[in-house]
């Protein structure tokens, strides 16, 4: 036993003093290696990221010089196309500044003038508006879900048409506004984002948001659902549900063809995100020039 106790001794020692040798022998040759390695990544990813920022570059360039030249074209393709229309734009939540100038650039050339601007509540002030609608600081009847989407079908007709409801529950409905709503031939819609909100709350905003619609899109008037491109959530699915025309790059020269186009009569959801049919409206329809052959065919 005493032997075997031994053997196994020297045994394990030889093995640790084995390891030893070789880390340091690892250690002396291998240390060289993986530097040389080391750098050969670094050299490596430097080139790529030299070459991801040389294309980011390019493309920053190609984009610029592209809204370079929409901008410049912008008017000339929309020269006058909507002369003397009134257009409102309201928000359903807080109305970015980004919304605003890009809607008003974008009906400078038309002709057609922003006469009224407006962000709806989010949530409704429910109670205010029941004591208002109710007269003499009375509640109107019914539960708050029929009362918003009544009242939002009365007040969406009265966004477009103007009427008492909508002078009476002004300052309710909205958190601000400016201009005055009523005998718009466009109406442009921007919704924010409600995942803040609790349930309850989120559920009445979608109610009367969509109530609005109702009763807007029951007129003359033609709807735009506007969002930009960094617009989170996307609002696209939402209006294309309530079935109306949606661009979901506003800021963008192609955006603002777009949303004169679809004030124009033109269908569709335009722009890049998942949600659009396509970029941009037809924009120019074929000429049918059978009428022509045949009249040449006659002279003929």
């Amino acid at each position: 036993m005493g032997y075997s106790a031994r053997y196994h001794a020297a045994s394990l020692a030889a093995v640790f003093l084995a390891l030893a040798i070789g880390i340091l022998i690892g250690s002396e040759f291998g240390g060289d290696l993986l530097t040389e390695t080391k750098k050969d990544i670094e050299q490596s990813l430097t080139s790529d990221l030299d070459n991801a920022r040389d294309e980011i570059d390019d493309l920053n360039q190609q984009l610029e010089w592209s809204d370079d030249f929409g901008n410049r074209a912008y008017p000339l393709l929309i020269d006058s196309r909507l002369a003397g229309q009134r257009i409102g734009l309201v928000s359903f939540g807080e109305l970015p500044s980004g919304i605003t100038k890009s809607v008003e650039t974008a009906l400078v050339p038309t002709g057609a003038k922003l006469v009224a601007v407006g962000a709806v509540r989010q949530p409704p002030s429910v109670d205010r508006l029941g004591r208002v609608l109710g007269g003499d600081g009375k509640r109107v009847s019914g539960n708050r879900d029929e009362l918003l989407q009544k009242y939002g079908i009365v007040v969406g007709r009265q966004l477009v048409n103007g009427g008492r409801v909508l002078r009476a529950t002004r300052s309710e409905l909205m958190s601000q506004t400016s201009g005055q709503f009523g005998n718009l031939d466009g109406l442009v819609l921007f919704r924010g984002d409600l995942s803040e909100l609790e349930s309850e709350e989120e559920a009445e905003s979608e109610l009367l948001d969509e109530s609005i619609i109702r009763g807007a899109d029951s007129t003359r008037a033609k709807l735009v659902g506007v969002e930009q491109v960094s617009t989170e959530p996307s609002s696209i699915e939402f209006y294309s549900e309530n079935e109306i025309n949606s661009v979901d790059n506003i800021e963008q020269p192609a955006g603002k063809v777009s949303l004169v186009f679809a004030l124009g009569g033109a269908e569709g959801s335009f722009g890049v995100k998942d949600g659009a049919d396509r970029v941009l409206p037809e924009l120019l329809k074929p000429v049918d020039r059978s009428a022509d052959r045949q009249s040449a065919g006659k002279q003929g």
